[in-house]
């Protein structure tokens, strides 16, 4: 039996990403990993990390080799250097993405693993970047797509992503979570093999609303669709308070969180799990998971970047494509 390709991409090329994939060959994957990106680049950014690697050149109906890792040439615009942004090479980090979607739409990919990207120097480039998340959505003409982030024993999903806080409230409407809250639900079953998923969903605002005594959203918006919901067989635990959802007791209810905004359930899943959680794009026609970090410019090039958020990246992957085939 074949093993699912997989498609790394190695991110900005300034960033800590090509030096991530140098750590692919440590371990033994039930999968063909294939890193995305210009392969002199590569070739230099490993090296410089773990010596005794070899480059490969991907083949699609290649043999993987022990100790190698397989390259797929995409040409940087200009040279990289490590620490040193390049707007230049805006356009050469979005072909990585753009090769890594068409090649799981057309079934070559069984998955695609995204190192970090420097949303700035895209936007410096003259493209509007807001995320991963929102190019993927984009991309694959997907509507509405969930971020959700695994680690440390849990899984935070997100109503609302990059969002100013001003913005916030007047996004959370009820086609919008109920939208979600489908995507979110299927795609449980889908690729984490829970046959009735509980989820837990905050409230907007503290306490809850309390009440309505500290906003209305909850009584408005959030507590209906929960309602209707539950009517159509979903279990769902909420609104709850968003100060004491993650509680352990609270925790043991449920198999995912629904938070209503970025910075309200990020924080709690990045303290238990950083270096090694993953961020999840739920509800795409193809599956992607990513590192729960960023560039880390300082450390691009120093042989001191700590793969193990890539590690869980690609061992999510590799288990939700085995979920899908299951399914």
């Amino acid at each position: 039996m074949s093993l699912p390709i997989l498609a790394i991409t190695s991110g900005e090329p300034a960033g800590i990403g090509p030096d991530l994939c140098a750590a692919l060959p440590r371990r033994d994957w039930p999968a063909r990993p294939v890193v995305l990106g210009d392969r002199a680049m590569i070739a230099a950014r490993i090296h410089a990390v773990e010596p005794s690697v070899d480059l490969i050149d991907y083949v699609p109906d290649g043999t993987p080799r022990a100790g190698a890792i397989e390259v797929l040439h995409v040409p940087l615009t200009r040279p990289a250097t490590p620490g040193r942004l390049d707007v230049a090479n805006a356009p050469y980090v979005l072909s990585l993405l753009d090769r890594a979607i068409s090649g799981c739409q057309s079934g070559e990919f069984a998955a695609m693993v995204t190192a970090p990207v420097h949303k700035g120097i895209i936007c410096d480039a003259g493209v509007p970047f807001s995320g991963h998340t929102e190019y993927l959505a984009e991309a694959t003409g997907t509507p509405l797509v969930v971020m959700m982030l695994v680690g440390g024993g849990l899984r935070v999903a997100l109503a609302t992503t990059h969002l100013p806080l001003k913005d916030v409230p007047a996004a959370i409407t009820r086609p919008l979570l109920t939208d979600t809250l489908r995507i979110l639900d299927a795609d449980l079953r889908r690729h984490f093999g829970l046959a009735s998923p509980r989820i837990l969903v905050a409230g907007l605002n503290p306490h809850a609303g309390e009440g309505g005594h500290m906003g209305t959203e909850e009584i408005d918006t959030i507590a209906p669709v929960l309602e209707a919901l539950r009517a159509e067989g979903m279990r769902l635990v909420g609104p709850l308070p968003a100060d004491t959802l993650f509680v352990p007791h609270t925790l043991q209810q449920g198999d995912a969180v629904l938070a209503m905004f970025h910075d309200q359930g990020l924080p709690v899943l990045k303290h238990a799990s950083f270096g090694g959680g993953v961020n999840v794009t739920l509800g795409l026609p193809i599956i992607r998971t990513s590192v729960d970090h960023g560039t880390a410019l300082d450390l691009a090039g120093s042989g001191r970047a700590d793969p193990g958020s890539l590690f869980a990246a690609v061992e999510l992957a590799i288990s939700m494509v085995r979920s899908r085939g299951a399914a």
